[in-house]
C-alpha cells in the first residue's frame, strides 16, 4: 500500500503518500499505453499465484501485514494476470512493469510480470465495468486502472461470459481450419481471388487474405507465439472471419484440396456466390425462427432500426463535390443596368482523345483539381441508390455502423444490373455528378472486406422500383446471423421510404473480374477546360 509507512508507525491511510500516488499514476499510464487506449485487445492467462507472489515480496512481517489488503487482492486476482500480445506473438503483462514501481514494490512487480510472460493465454478479456478495481476506500488508495470507453464491453443481449465463450469457440474454429488447410491450398486460393478469376471475389478475398496471412505468420513463429498469434487474430478479426470452415473460403479451399480443375472450381464458386443465394436463405422462416427473431429484436432493442429510407445527397460522405458556382451580380443591384464589355469569342477547344486510366490514378491526379464532372450514362450498368435508417437514433444493425462512429447507410444492386431509364436517366447522355463517394462500408475505414467500390451520385437519378428494405444478411451484425431467414423475409415484404423525394442515386463501380472493363466515361472540367477520361478498372 505504501513505500514509506508501515504498520509499526501507527499511521492510518496512505493519502499523503506521494510515492504511492505516483506509482498508481504510472501504472495506469503504462496500462493505457500497452493496450493503445483500447485499440489493442486484452487477454486472460493462466498466470497463478500472483497475490501470494505480491505478499511474499515483503519480507518484513509488518510490511507484509500492512499490504495484506483485500481490495488490492481483488484487483490482482481479477485483473492482475491480464496480458497483451504483440505482432510477433510475444506475451506481456498489461499492467505490471518494474520501471514504474518504487523500490519497495520492484521485486513484486518484476516477479508478477515474469510469471505472466511465461503464461498461457486462455481467452479474450471483456468487461462492462467502468473502472477495474476500487481506487479508494476511506483513507486508503488501492490498485485500480481506468479503461477507456473503447475497452468497455457493450452487449445488452449477452453477458461478458457469453461473449468471451464465443471468442474461445472462434479460436477453436480457426485452429481447426489452420490445421486442415495447407499453405499451398491457401496460396492457390489467393492467386485465384487476386486475379479476379472468380465471380464476386470482393466478398471472399478479405477473409481469405486474413487466414492466409495468419497461416504464414503462425508457420514462422515458435512455441507459444504460434498460439498467441491465433488469439490476437481472433480478438481483432472482422465479423464473420472466424468461421473459415463454414464459409465460402472453406468451400473454395475444399475444392482446391480435392484437386478439381479451374473450370470446376470457378463454376461451383459462381453458383454459391450468386447474389440471390449468397448468405440468403431460400426457404421461408419457420414459426420457431420467427419467434426467436422477435425475441432477439427485443433483446437488442432494434425494432426501430429496421425501417429504411432513401438517403439524401447531404448524407453522403463524399470524396468530391462540385466547386461552388461563382455568384453573378444581383439583378436588382445598383449597376445592374450597365452592360459588361463584350467577351472575345472563345477559341474552339481542341478535340483531345479520352484518356484511359484506373480509378486510383483518377482519384489521385484528376479529382483534386476537378471543378465539375459529368458522367456518360451507360444503357445498362451497376446503377444503385443509397439507403439509410428512418430512425437515426436507433441502435446500429449494419456491421460498419458503430455506436461511436455512426454510419447506417447501405446500398443495393438489382440482379443483372439496371437500365439508365429505370433510374430516370437517358442512356448516352452526359449527366452532372453531384458527388463522388466510396462504397458506404468504406466510409469510416476498416471495412474493405465488404468489397471496394466508388459511386458517382448523378443529378436527377432516382429509383423507380421498390427493392424491399434492401437489408441483406451478409451486411448485418453477427447477433442477427441466427435469424437471417426472418430478416430476409422482412426485407422482401417491406418498402424503402422516400422514393418520391430527392435521394442519392447513381452508378457504382467495383473491382471486377479481369476480363470485365468498366463502362465509365467522365467529362471533367479543371481551370475551366474539359477533358474526357475513361475509367477501366480500380487499380
Amino acid at each position: 500500500m505504501s513505500t514509506q509507512i508501515s504498520a509499526t508507525t501507527g499511521a492510518v491511510g496512505n493519502h499523503h503518500d506521494h510515492d504511492y500516488d505516483s506509482f498508481i499514476q504510472r501504472m495506469n499510464a503504462r496500462f493505457l499505453t500497452n493496450c493503445a487506449r483500447g485499440e489493442k485487445p486484452l487477454f486472460t492467462t493462466d498466470a497463478a499465484g500472483l497475490w501470494q507472489i505480491y505478499l511474499d515480496s515483503f519480507t518484513d512481517p509488518g510490511e507484509r501485514q500492512y499490504h495484506n489488503c483485500s481490495t488490492c487482492r481483488h484487483f490482482i486476482e481479477r485483473y492482475g494476470a491480464l496480458a497483451t500480445i504483440d505482432e510477433n506473438g510475444t506475451l506481456a503483462s498489461a499492467t505490471w512493469n518494474e520501471d514504474d514501481a518504487p523500490e519497495l514494490y520492484k521485486p513484486a512487480i518484476a516477479a508478477m510480470a515474469k510469471v505472466i510472460r511465461r503464461a498461457k493465454v486462455t481467452g479474450v478479456f471483456l468487461s462492462f465495468a467502468m473502472t477495474w478495481g476500487i481506487p479508494e476506500t476511506g483513507a486508503w488508495r488501492h490498485f485500480a486502472v481506468q479503461p477507456t470507453p473503447k475497452m468497455i464491453f457493450y452487449g445488452p443481449h449477452r453477458t461478458t461470459g457469453q461473449a468471451m465463450a464465443e471468442k474461445r469457440e472462434d479460436f477453436n474454429n480457426v485452429v481447426r481450419a489452420l490445421a486442415e488447410f495447407k499453405l499451398e491450398h491457401l496460396e492457390t486460393a489467393m492467386r485465384l481471388l487476386k486475379s479476379d478469376a472468380l465471380y464476386r471475389t470482393e466478398k471472399v478475398i478479405g477473409p481469405a487474405e486474413w487466414l492466409y496471412e495468419l497461416k504464414v505468420a503462425r508457420n514462422l513463429a515458435h512455441g507459444s507465439q504460434r498460439t498467441n498469434l491465433v488469439w490476437l487474430a481472433v480478438a481483432t478479426a472482422p465479423a464473420g472471419f472466424c468461421h473459415p470452415r463454414a464459409s465460402m473460403i472453406g468451400t473454395l479451399l475444399e475444392d482446391i484440396a480435392a484437386g478439381k480443375s479451374y473450370d470446376e472450381v470457378a463454376a461451383a464458386f459462381a453458383a454459391k456466390m450468386h447474389p440471390l443465394r449468397y448468405q440468403r436463405p431460400q426457404a421461408a422462416p419457420a414459426a420457431g425462427t420467427i419467434a426467436a427473431a422477435e425475441r432477439r429484436v427485443q433483446e437488442l432493442g432494434i425494432r426501430r432500426s429496421l425501417p429504411r429510407r432513401f438517403a439524401r445527397l447531404d448524407e453522403v460522405q463524399a470524396l468530391w463535390r462540385p466547386a461552388p458556382k461563382k455568384n453573378d451580380a444581383p439583378a436588382d443591384g445598383v449597376f445592374a443596368h450597365l452592360k459588361p464589355k463584350a467577351a472575345k469569342p472563345a477559341q474552339a477547344a481542341m478535340n483531345i482523345p479520352a484518356q484511359t486510366m484506373t480509378w486510383v490514378k483518377f482519384r489521385d491526379e484528376v479529382l483534386p483539381t476537378a471543378e465539375r464532372i459529368e458522367l456518360k450514362a451507360p444503357e445498362h450498368g451497376p446503377y444503385t441508390a443509397l439507403v439509410t435508417a428512418v430512425n437515426m437514433d436507433a441502435p446500429p444493425i449494419l456491421q460498419w455502423d458503430q455506436e461511436d462512429a455512426r454510419n447506417p447507410v447501405s446500398w443495393y444492386f438489382w440482379n443483372g444490373g439496371s437500365t439508365a431509364r429505370s433510374f430516370g436517366l437517358n442512356a448516352g447522355s452526359y449527366v452532372e455528378v453531384e458527388a463522388v463517394a466510396l462504397k458506404p462500408s468504406m466510409w469510416n475505414d476498416g471495412y474493405e472486406h465488404h468489397g471496394k467500390g466508388v459511386m458517382f451520385v448523378l443529378a436527377g437519378a432516382h429509383e423507380t422500383r421498390q427493392a424491399g428494405a434492401a437489408l441483406f444478411p451478409e451486411n448485418m451484425k453477427n447477433e442477427l446471423h441466427g435469424v437471417r431467414s426472418v430478416i430476409e423475409a422482412y426485407s422482401k415484404s417491406a418498402t424503402i421510404e422516400g422514393m418520391n423525394e430527392p435521394h442519392a442515386a447513381g452508378i457504382m463501380f467495383i473491382p471486377g473480374r479481369g476480363t470485365v472493363r468498366w463502362n465509365c466515361t467522365l467529362r471533367v472540367w479543371s481551370n475551366g477546360q474539359p477533358l474526357t477520361y475513361q475509367l477501366d478498372r480500380w487499380d
